[in-house]
């Protein structure tokens, strides 16, 4: 009988899997990001600085939108008001001559009040309802904005700086700038990064996924939304702060609706629920416009859009979902390969075995 040789089944190894759970690369990661972030300023132009400045910016402004809708799932269309509440507060405090961390303090709590206040009227609302009451605040803010003239400067809007660099520093201003906006930026995001991987990020979860069965666990959606809600105004208000810091102007068109839908767009563009994908969507941000008004400054909307639409047809989960999506490409590329024929030996040729594998009849008939 022919004998047919297999070779042994395989495991594939997965380098770069491993690589990762080595105890080093994982405090070595941060140690190298800390150190990239130190040298960053000093190695670029002034124009590159105040590009990343204003990434920074708003990379805190789509976070802030991202713990409330991508985390909790939220309807949230109103985050640009928070960001122009911090931006006014910190204008005003500057010109009133205020410490300037007092100015940062009431720059994040007054925006998280506001945010309380209304995540308190509009979280037991839900889909349209509650996306009505957010569209509410960039509409009204804009028009109160011009009123109070007294407090906002009204149509001409409000200007301070107070990012000058330190006598002695050896620094520019747009470095000093950069650093202050790298400091106040990645506190932020780091906080965030545990608060979502932690209990509250948990709840958020659930929240998200069905809130009936958030309820039957013990966990009020009520309160979580809330809790949400006001946490996104806060960095919302921080957001506002950095705008100061780096535009060192704004006026009531700094919170208008238009500005808040794109703040939406690069949050979905980077990907919701993602803490890259916040970084992401303060690139697009900033950098699409750019680009685009290279091409065509008519066409910068169109352009825009049609970003938009070819990203979430790619990759619905943003850019900060490509690695997953490589990854998963390279399986089914593997699975449809399927596997290798197995190796055979010339014994299983027919004809070709041995006299001690031949049958006995057939050693008789020759005899």
């Amino acid at each position: 009988m022919a004998r047919v040789m297999t070779a042994p089944a395989s495991s594939p190894s997965s380098p770069s899997s491993s690589w990762r759970r080595r105890p080093w690369v994982r405090w070595a990661t941060p140690l190298l990001i800390v150190a990239v972030l130190a040298v960053l300023p000093l190695v670029g132009t002034e124009f590159q600085n105040e590009t990343l400045a204003r990434i920074g910016v708003f990379a805190v402004a789509v976070l802030g939108l991202n713990v409330v809708m991508g985390y909790t799932g939220q309807v949230s269309l109103g985050q640009i008001f928070f960001l122009g509440f911090g931006a006014y507060v910190t204008a005003y405090g500057v010109s009133q001559d205020w410490n300037i961390v007092l100015v940062f303090v009431l720059a994040c709590l007054l925006p998280a009040a506001a945010g309380l206040l209304v995540a308190l009227a509009a979280a037991r609302l839900g889909g349209l309802a509650i996306a009505m009451v957010t569209i509410a605040l960039p509409i009204v803010g804009v028009p109160l904005a011009k009123r109070l003239n007294e407090y906002t400067g009204g149509s001409q809007g409000l200007s301070a700086r107070f990012a000058e660099s330190p006598e002695g520093s050896g620094l520019y201003d747009d470095q000093w700038t950069l650093y202050l906006v790298i400091a106040i930026g990645g506190v932020v995001f780091l906080l965030t990064h545990f608060l979502v991987r932690g209990k509250y990020g948990r709840a958020f979860a659930i929240v998200k996924g069905n809130e009936n069965v958030a309820a039957s666990m013990g966990i009020s959606p009520y309160r979580y939304k809330v809790l949400a809600f006001t946490i996104a105004s806060a960095i919302g208000g921080v957001s506002g702060f950095l705008y100061m810091l780096v535009i060192q102007y704004t006026s009531p068109e700094t919170m208008s609706f238009g500005h808040s839908i794109e703040l939406l767009a690069a949050m979905v563009i980077g990907g919701a629920a993602s803490i890259v994908g916040s970084l992401l969507g303060g690139a697009f941000y900033v950098l699409v416009p750019q680009l685009t008004n290279q091409v065509d400054a008519s066409l910068t909307a169109l352009l825009q859009g049609a970003i938009l639409l070819v990203v979430l047809f790619v990759l619905p989960g943003g850019l900060a979902s490509l690695p997953r999506a490589l990854t998963r490409g390279r399986r089914r590329l593997r699975a449809g390969r399927g596997p290798a024929a197995p190796p055979t030996t010339p014994s299983s040729t027919p004809g070709s075995g041995t006299a001690a594998e031949q049958p006995e009849t057939e050693r008789q008939g020759h005899a």
